[in-house]
């Protein structure tokens, strides 16, 4: 399945992924970004890798009236979901082995493991509260 470009047309594509039970990607990024711009042909690769996921590319700028803000310290920036538990938040350096084994780290655990992990972290439990696609569309 190829990456989803999240813009006005394709956000109801998006809102459906993230009631799924299915790992969400998305890459945070900018358009004028030379290491954003790399970095798509490594996010298509995992997809390629990983077609049990879905796969988004938001450029933060362009659909900050969509999304809203997100606090991103460097790119490329990885928001890694699962129904209503956010996996994994942060910027990865650029890199295919790199993100391919996050990708699959997180999809090898179980939802309950999610939970888990998400009641155990207060960090996770704001990511969940305020970094969640599906309450930002």
């Amino acid at each position: 399945m190829p990456i989803l470009n999240l813009n006005n047309d394709t956000a109801p594509v998006l809102r459906e992924w993230t009631q799924s039970d299915k790992l969400v990607v998305a890459c945070l990024c900018a358009a004028w970004c030379d290491v954003c711009r790399d970095y798509r042909a490594v996010l298509e690769a995992v997809a390629q890798r990983h077609p049990d996921s879905y796969f988004v590319w938001i450029d933060i700028e362009d659909c900050a009236d969509l999304v809203g803000d997100f606090d991103v310290d460097n790119f490329p920036t990885l928001l890694i979901q699962r129904g209503a538990h956010i996996a994994f938040f942060g910027s990865v350096p650029p890199g295919l082995a790199l993100a391919d084994r996050l990708v699959q780290s997180q999809a090898d655990k179980s939802l309950a493991d999610l939970i888990d992990e998400t009641n155990a972290s207060v960090e996770r439990q704001r990511w969940r509260d305020t970094l969640h696609l599906r309450h930002r569309l």
